[in-house]
């Protein structure tokens, strides 16, 4: 366990190093920070700091930077995340006030947090597993086609086609509607099954065949694993920090083209806590050299999805954390009034 005033070096090479994007030494340490010790010192904490693994010398004769051990420590004793000021929160949510729909949502808070944070901004689309039924709509395309749009309490929309064996009408449909949303609404996608099973049965023998056809269709796409969707922005922000790639930034931004490794990315935060993943704690290769602060953000106690940030380890993380958690908490709101 590491003293307080070597915790205090650590920090103070962490804040210098991400100012200054230079290795740092303990002299520029001694004269930028009221350290309260002597310059010797400050050497003799540094080479403890080094030879546990918290900072590193990149080049000889060099000053030292964090190591992924050290941002670990630094972050994990971090007092708090940085406050936003008053301005940055009207804008905040004058900006996504301004949202239309669920995708205006959702591509308006990857442009805000790619341009808070600088870094590159990721936001999952609220998950069908975890929604409500707002409302269920059927429409008649054709005597015999019927098209059911589903939507859920976060804005979500999916739709789908029924071909029925024979023709349906408008007076069945209407009544179908009006049943399935009394018994539906309001209701998660788990309890929704066994409320409907019986509908078939209030219908005459002739419309039950159609009936049945739409609650098959209705309880599909309730249960299926629809791909979750992800909206990514501000991958130009990574061309800032070429020199925080050791080789190339390549790898990093073929990681971020991957669906499956975002999804995963995000996954891994929990739902109201920050989740803040450094350096080599990322299990993808190409993202060895990033690091990952991401949150769940929902109307109510609970996450409907995930939002987060990517950049290099190098990286303000008061600020970061605090910006995440901001956005989060606006665009939960914005679906709990939605």
């Amino acid at each position: 366990m590491l003293s307080e005033r070597r915790l205090e070096v650590l920090r103070a090479i962490v804040q210098d190093y991400v100012g200054t994007e230079e290795p740092v030494g303990s002299k520029a340490l001694t004269e930028r920070h009221s350290l309260g010790v002597s310059p010797a010192t400050v050497r003799n904490d540094m080479a403890v700091l080094e030879d546990e693994g918290y900072i590193a010398q990149p080049h000889t004769s060099a000053g030292r930077i964090p190591t992924d051990k050290g941002y670990r420590l630094f972050v994990d004793k971090m007092a708090g995340v940085k406050p936003l000021s008053s301005a940055e929160r009207r804008a905040i949510q004058n900006f996504l006030d301004g949202a239309v729909d669920l995708d205006d949502v959702v591509a308006r808070t990857v442009r805000l947090l790619a341009q808070l944070t600088r870094q590159v901004a990721v936001v999952q689309y609220p998950s069908l597993t975890r929604s409500s039924v707002r409302h269920v709509e059927l429409l008649a395309l054709a005597p015999a086609r019927i098209m059911l749009v589903l939507i859920t309490d976060t804005g979500r929309v999916e739709q789908r086609l029924i071909d029925c064996q024979a023709p349906v009408g408008e007076t069945v449909l209407a009544d179908l509607r009006a049943r399935l949303n009394s018994r539906v609404v309001g209701r998660r996608f788990a309890d929704v099954p066994p409320l409907v099973q019986d509908l078939p049965e209030s219908f005459d023998p002739d419309d039950r065949p159609a009936v049945a056809g739409v609650l098959a269709t209705l309880l599909e796409t309730l249960v299926e694993q629809t791909e979750e969707r992800i909206m990514l922005g501000g991958a130009a922000n990574l061309t800032r920090f070429n020199h925080d790639f050791p080789l190339t930034i390549r790898p990093v931004l073929e990681a971020l083209e991957e669906q499956m490794v975002l999804l995963k990315l995000l996954g891994e935060a929990t739902d109201s806590a920050m989740t803040v993943r450094i350096g080599h704690e990322n299990f993808h290769e190409g993202l060895n050299s990033t690091s990952v602060v991401a949150v769940g953000y929902g109307s109510g106690d609970e996450a409907v999805a995930k939002l987060g940030v990517v950049g290099p380890t190098r990286m303000d993380y008061p600020g970061t954390m605090g910006a995440v958690r901001a956005v989060a908490r606006y665009v939960g709101q914005i679906l709990a009034e939605s």
